[in-house]
């Protein structure tokens, strides 16, 4: 499998308060397919949302490579970078940031119309996406009147929008009941299958990162496979 996503000797280094030198990330390899899902598991402050954060050029390592369908992003002016977030990226977070005056559909449109597509088309595309979560009811409700659940399906909808490379996601059921959690679950699930879009989510849920179909463990800086899926913490 051809690997659409490519991160090679990926470090990242922080300065402390006191003038230490913290190294987040010391040599971070890791390439995922064209479809793949890859959950990456970790103890707390291992370093897995910064490593997304590199993945999706929010931030640029300290050395090493990230690589978007062979195309590195150090070689991209910032105008390139930003386009590649909206057009070539999709993002999942915690916190579903749905901007609380649009509806549902609106705040699934956002993404395309900002990259200016005409608004029958982004309508249309967002009309689809939410059904496929679920939410074909709910496109009219601001997200006040969403439950938690419909707002983080509303958000997969709109990191789905613009027909993304990759979907990364940080910790996307860990504001979420458990019922609400399972049916996300099943839904990442069938995102690489049905959407044949790339899948790397960070999680510290054992059930979200069993149906992924490669685990890895953020230990020391680096990604290794974990013992099992049962040993995460």
């Amino acid at each position: 499998m051809s690997a659409i996503l490519e991160a090679q000797g990926l470090r990242k280094v922080y300065q402390g308060g006191d003038g230490s030198i913290i190294d987040v990330l010391s040599g971070v390899d890791l390439a995922v397919g064209r479809g793949e899902f890859v959950a990456i598991v970790g103890a707390s402050g291992s370093g897995k949302s910064t490593l997304l954060h590199l993945l999706g050029a929010l931030d640029t390592p300290t050395d090493g490579t990230v690589r978007l369908d062979t195309h590195p992003y150090s070689e991209l002016s910032p105008e390139a970078l930003a386009a590649v977030r909206n057009r070539k990226l999709g993002f999942v977070f915690q916190f579903h940031h749905l901007l609380r005056e649009f509806t549902a559909l609106e705040n699934v449109m956002m993404p395309l119309l900002i990259a200016g597509e005409e608004e029958e088309r982004a309508r249309s595309r967002a009309e689809e996406l939410l059904a496929a979560v679920g939410l074909a009811g709910r496109m009219s409700h601001r997200p006040a009147a969403l439950s938690g659940g419909e707002q983080q399906r509303a958000a997969v909808a709109r990191a789905l929008i613009a027909d993304p490379l990759v979907v990364l996601a940080d910790e996307p059921s860990g504001n979420l009941d458990h019922a609400n959690s399972e049916r996300l679950h099943q839904l990442f699930a069938r995102l690489s299958r049905e959407f044949e879009t790339a899948l790397v989510v960070v999680t510290h849920n054992r059930q979200l990162a069993s149906r992924a179909d490669r685990v890895l463990s953020l230990e020391g800086g680096r990604l290794v496979p974990p013992s099992g899926v049962e040993s995460m913490p």
